[in-house]
């Protein structure tokens, strides 16, 4: 039997490896239709999930499904979830490769050598906006499933390509959409591989993210003229002793997990909303906001409880009134570092690549925490530079054949 894996994974290699000229011309053509959220100026993923499914169809992956999210904002009324299978021998469990649709805008034009819509090719990368996050883990998982389709093998186990919507700007209409409403499509046995994050070789499965949590503190004084502090209540001062305070809780929550890039828990306070507009006036109002990621041993109550014993001192201290809010907030679990994908994964990543991979968590967040904090073990993992969101994004050619390689080898043993 493993003679006859080995004999099959190398048709499958040889497949990869001659086609995969095939995934450049897809990103081209992904690339060339922006798909922006309405929050980012743009009209959704319907136009690029069409042109998707329309050239999936066109090339034998024809088993496609919607679970499209309603959204009145958009032109065409939704926003796209797709899942395009391919049956594998064994229904025990489907591997997953989960891939987002929308981009983000391309910012400061002048900052791009080529039209960030249209891809360049050159040094062995593809440029523009969208080749690596997430196309590049877009037509991994496509270059995969093909390689088995176009010559008529049957996977081990059923491959599952999502293609979801909106993970740029929460996922309100993807992955948490379909946690809500599809949350069958899943079982607690799959393989979930979200190619959204990862490093330039590829020995990186992210398994844990820290806990967030974005907090706005509006502080409320009384305005007075800048000569007269004791005729007023300066929200400022009050609001940079609560920042320093907020900060200060780094200090608190100081147990340390060498999984995670600081191994600390970090309290950051970031966005300083403008208050007054004179030098000489001393502001009855401060608004500024802090980015909290806080390692999992803590939970989120944990941090509002200490958070609110500090803004009562703060308050009490400056006779000020002090209103939180959260932006966001996100609990997650882990992935069991010996959970089936990560053994798995890993010996894929050692099959294809040659390396031994690592387990680690990320600050950040990404789709893979709403699906943990729901028992779905999910890993994150991908070969690329990490040039999300920047000017001149490139995904590196050959790294969508190895990882191509990794999710076929993992479909076939």
């Amino acid at each position: 039997m493993a003679q006859e894996h080995s004999h099959e994974f190398l048709q499958l290699k040889d497949y990869i490896e001659n086609h995969v000229r095939d995934m450049v011309e897809l990103e081209a053509l992904l690339t060339a239709i922006p798909a922006l959220a309405p929050e980012n100026g743009g009209d959704g993923e319907s136009e690029k999930c069409a042109a998707l499914e329309r050239w999936l169809r066109e090339n034998g992956i024809t088993r496609i499904e919607h679970f499209d999210a309603p959204d009145a904002r958009v032109s065409s009324g939704v926003r796209p979830n797709m899942v395009a299978s391919v049956p594998g021998s064994r229904d025990d469990y489907s591997i997953w490769v989960c891939a987002h649709l929308d981009v983000v805008p391309v910012g400061e034009p002048g900052l791009w050598e080529s039209d960030p819509w249209k891809v360049t090719e050159r040094d062995g990368k593809i440029f523009g906006r969208g080749t690596e996050d997430n196309q590049q883990g877009l037509v991994t998982g496509i270059l995969a499933a093909l390689s088995f389709v176009r010559q008529h093998i049957i996977p081990e186990h059923t491959i599952k390509l999502l293609f979801m919507a909106d993970e740029e700007v929460g996922s309100r209409y993807g992955m948490n959409f379909l946690l809500r409403e599809h949350r069958d499509l899943f079982k607690k046995e799959d393989r979930i591989l979200i190619p959204d994050g990862g490093d330039p070789r590829g020995e990186t499965i992210e398994v844990a993210e820290k806990n967030i949590a974005w907090f706005k503190f509006h502080t409320k004084g009384k305005q007075c003229h800048g000569s007269r502090p004791d005729l007023g209540k300066n929200a400022k001062l009050a609001a940079a002793d609560l920042a320093l305070r907020v900060n200060d809780m780094e200090n608190f929550f100081d147990k340390k997990d060498a999984l995670f890039e600081p191994p600390w828990s970090t309290f950051q306070p970031t966005m300083q909303m403008q208050n007054v507009e004179g030098v000489n006036m001393i502001p009855g109002d401060d608004v500024f906001c802090a980015d909290c990621r806080i390692n999992p041993c803590y939970t989120l109550d944990e941090v509002r409880a200490e958070l609110s014993r500090r803004i009562k001192s703060v308050e009490d201290k400056y006779g000020v009134t002090v209103e939180v809010t959260e932006l966001q907030a996100e609990q997650s679990l882990p992935t069991p570092v010996d959970a089936p994908v990560v053994r798995e994964l890993s010996s894929a990543i050692k099959a294809v690549h040659g390396i031994d991979a690592r387990t680690v968590g990320i600050g950040g967040g990404t789709v893979a925490a709403g699906l943990r904090n729901l028992g779905f073990n999910a890993v994150v993992w991908s070969t690329l530079d990490e040039l999300a969101h920047q000017p001149n994004e490139y995904a590196v050619i050959k790294n969508i054949a190895l990882d191509a390689m990794t999710v076929a080898y993992m479909a076939s043993n």
